[in-house]
């Protein structure tokens, strides 16, 4: 991530320091009943970290060397939930075409 960006977060104490490093930091505090602001709120990555515990629990834990890759199935799976059949059809058209240069 670029120093610039914006990053949204709650009232966590340490991203604090996520401003320090230059990035846009913009924070909604739950501890003052406060869960969106303007156009600030975090909704959408608590969402999705729920569903992901969740799911994840389901397996009584993942390897730590193997986290990253359910993490981002798990990213994948949020992002195509609308569309999962046909994403999973053309995530196997494009490995079938593909399988020759393996």
């Amino acid at each position: 991530m670029k120093s610039g960006a914006d990053i949204y977060t709650d009232g966590w104490r340490s991203y604090d320091a996520l401003a320090v490093y230059g990035y846009n930091h913009k924070k909604v505090n739950h501890q003052k009943n406060e869960f969106a602001r303007e156009d600030v709120h975090i909704n959408g990555v608590e969402s999705f970290w729920s569903w992901t515990k969740r799911r994840l629990a389901k397996f009584n834990g993942v390897p730590k060397v193997r986290f990253g890759l359910h993490l981002l199935e798990s990213e994948w799976r949020s992002n195509h939930r609308g569309d999962i059949v046909q994403a999973v059809r053309k995530l196997t058209r494009n490995w079938r075409r593909n399988l020759h240069r393996i």
